[in-house]
């Protein structure tokens, strides 16, 4: 009986391994850099005069404190033809610098004793990413800044505040007659330290700072925590928190010279640390050149035009700003990340200006302008007959996201663009490929003899439209489903393109190498003198025209939200400072379909904790995993739950019967 278990249990693993569920691909968000454009790069360098340099201010990705007006990190391609010509930058051309400042905390930390002077922190930019140095002046040890907030939090005797990589801050004990509160930190549930602390008679906030040995640095303060008071509530005792600062101070990153990260070399460590590229990096068409962590030069598929980009992966918001501006300022797509552009034909839709008097907008001294672009899609679509011109279609930006119009000429009706990409997915009989909002792309049926698939299109699990689609001639075929979209007839809502089907070791499967979708169910009406936040609709025709309808005062610390998501930051500072920003989120349950190569669909990414919020929250209890505490006030989403993507039934079934009856079979005999 031992013998038969372990064959069929070998049987099961085997089958396993051949039946993966569909489901959609990691979800990344890119923040670009100003685009440099020319016939070579002798070209770019007479238009910029002199070195090609990207910094904080024309790159959203670098480190920036708009407060303090602090920057980090400078990437310079040399205007030197002995190093950089053609499209070709050559060993030691490339150079990178990220520089130790010290920056303010978030919060206002109180001093342990008057002599402390605990006011700023060794902060360095690296690769897009902060860090904080172990020594003011050295970099070479370097450990990440997991938080630095004032959010607010209202925590009850008992309860947890999950914070950053597994890192917990419990108040264990409050005692409200004697103004303490007994704290402590742990992480993964292990004890790390904790404190009792005592509140001021006269009413200041305390702090508590703890301070650990970290690579060769002693007493390096790697967390503190404002407490601002304690006192009991209806139920519970309680203690307020107006601060946190964390780094991941077990997790060391240690720099010296002639070490390697990517494409560059370290040629020093001091207060500064410089890299250079230690080989040849070609600009040629169509490529992104990977530097080192997440940060890459992208280049058009023609002309040697290209800009820096920073990738991430990781779950949480970013915030994708414009340039900085002290006064009178305008944006285009250049200057601002957020705003859609198309490298490869040099496109973009969107425009902002502001005038200020002061640190005064007035009524219409603030004016934001998108208009239709046609635009190719991603993906080689094939025309379904030699008449069709399905080459581009009318694409625009608002608010820094990515519409179409109904119509080429008239912006009135706009549904969002969910997908535009041509990677490359293999789908098995009955398996669902996940999009985005709900749609799913099934291969239910192939004819691997006859050439042909039948797909069908779901959203919500509801039938669509289907099609059988004939690849016999050898070439990509193009399936569109068009639909009526508000007053327009025949709108092209989605197109898939199937390259081929074959016969793989178990299954039949057919490849897609281009997916297109609208949400075309969500139509977006836009009419002159229609309202968006603080903006009021001019015009409407291809081009849609908007003032600011009210007086805007760009006050110190401020966020305007000048239409949903779209706004502008302004510094804590009594010197004008502000920019345009939007934030983009990777988090659990966002599906965004995108990967290279042969990919089947993969599930989403869990989510990790971003503590963040204004106001009182109050942490009830420890939030289960995965969760993350929750603002008062602030309307919580329930998580959609989906059904996990169809894999192959029946076929796995009769796999399974099979195998254990080979495996018995193996037993008798």
């Amino acid at each position: 009986m031992k013998r038969f278990t372990t064959i069929a249990l070998v049987a099961l693993i085997a089958l396993a391994a051949l039946i993966v569920p569909a489901s959609a691909v990691d979800a990344t968000i890119e923040v670009r850099s100003e685009v440099f454009s020319g016939d070579n790069f002798s070209d770019i360098f007479d238009t910029v005069g002199g070195n090609i340099e990207i910094n904080s201010t024309n790159f959203a990705g670098f480190w920036y404190d708009i407060d303090d007006n602090l920057a980090s990190e400078t990437l310079t391609i040399l205007n030197n033809s002995a190093l950089v010509s053609g499209e070709t930058i050559d060993e030691e051309g490339l150079w990178y610098n990220a520089t130790i400042v010290q920056a303010d905390y978030t919060a206002e930390f109180a001093n342990e004793t008057p002599d402390d002077d605990n006011s700023t922190f060794p902060l360095i930019g690296l690769f897009a990413e902060s860090y904080v140095a172990t020594a003011d002046d050295d970099a070479g040890e370097l450990v990440k800044l997991l938080l630095d907030t004032d959010d607010k939090y209202t925590l009850r005797t008992g309860s947890a505040l999950e914070l950053a990589e597994g890192y917990e801050l419990t108040a264990k004990q409050i005692d409200v007659e004697g103004d303490k509160v007994w704290m402590e930190l742990s992480k993964d549930g292990e004890f790390v330290e904790d404190e009792v602390i005592s509140m001021p008679t006269n009413g200041d906030a305390a702090t508590w700072d703890y301070d650990a040995d970290v690579g060769d640095q002693d007493d390096v303060i790697v967390f503190r925590v404002l407490i601002t008071d304690v006192f009991q509530g209806q139920v519970d005792s309680l203690a307020v928190v107006e601060g946190i600062w964390l780094l991941d101070y077990e997790n060391i990153l240690e720099i010296d010279s002639a070490d390697e990260f990517g494409e560059f070399e370290v040629n020093a460590v001091s207060s500064t640390i410089s890299m250079f590229n230690s080989g040849t990096l070609t600009l040629s068409d169509d490529k992104d050149i990977d530097l080192a962590e997440g940060l890459m030069i992208t280049t058009a598929d023609s002309d040697l035009r290209f800009a820096l980009v920073k990738e991430y992966t990781e779950p949480g918001t970013y915030e994708v700003r414009g340039s900085v501006a002290v006064a009178t300022d305008s944006w285009t797509a250049n200057d601002f990340a957020g705003f859609w552009y198309d490298l490869d034909d040099d496109e973009s839709s969107e425009t902002l200006s502001i005038t200020v008097d002061g640190e005064t907008v007035d009524e219409e001294d603030l004016w934001y302008n998108t208009t239709i672009v046609q635009t190719s899609y991603t993906a080689d679509f094939a025309n379904e007959t030699p008449d069709d011109d399905n080459s581009t279609f009318p694409i625009i930006g608002l608010f820094a996201q990515e519409y179409v119009a109904t119509a080429d000429d008239d912006a009135g009706e706009l549904v969002k663009l969910l997908l535009d990409t041509d990677d490359k997915y293999t789908l098995r009989t009955g398996s669902a490929l996940e999009l985005a909002e709900g749609y799913e792309l099934t291969a239910k049926q192939i004819d691997v003899e006859g050439d042909k698939v039948w797909m069908e299109l779901s959203k919500d699990g509801e039938f669509i439209e289907d099609e059988v689609v004939d690849v016999s001639s050898g070439n990509p075929v193009t399936w569109d489903y068009d639909a009526d979209v508000g007053d327009k007839d025949d709108v092209i809502v989605f197109r898939v393109l199937i390259t081929d089907v074959f016969q793989g070791q178990v299954d039949s499967l057919a490849v897609v190498e281009g997916i297109w979708l609208l949400d075309y169910e969500n139509i977006l009406e836009i009419d002159s003198a229609d309202e968006f936040g603080e903006l009021e609709v001019d015009a409407v025709a291809s081009t849609i025209s908007m003032f600011n309808s009210g007086t805007l005062t760009l006050s110190q610390d401020k966020e305007i939200e000048l239409a949903e998501g779209f706004m502008l930051k302004t510094a804590d500072s009594t010197d004008l400072r502000y920019y345009p920003f939007v934030e983009r989120t990777i988090g659990e349950g966002m599906e965004v379909v995108e990967g290279d190569g042969d990919e089947g669909v993969d599930e989403e990414m869990p989510g990790d904790e971003v503590v963040e919020g204004e106001g009182d929250e109050v942490v009830e209890e420890t939030p289960a995993e995965d969760e993350t505490p929750v603002e008062d006030d602030t309307e919580v989403e329930e998580e959609d739950t989906e059904e996990p993507a169809e894999s192959p039934g029946f076929e796995a079934v009769f796999a399974v019967a099979g195998l254990l009856a080979v495996a018995y079979l193996v037993r008798r005999n």
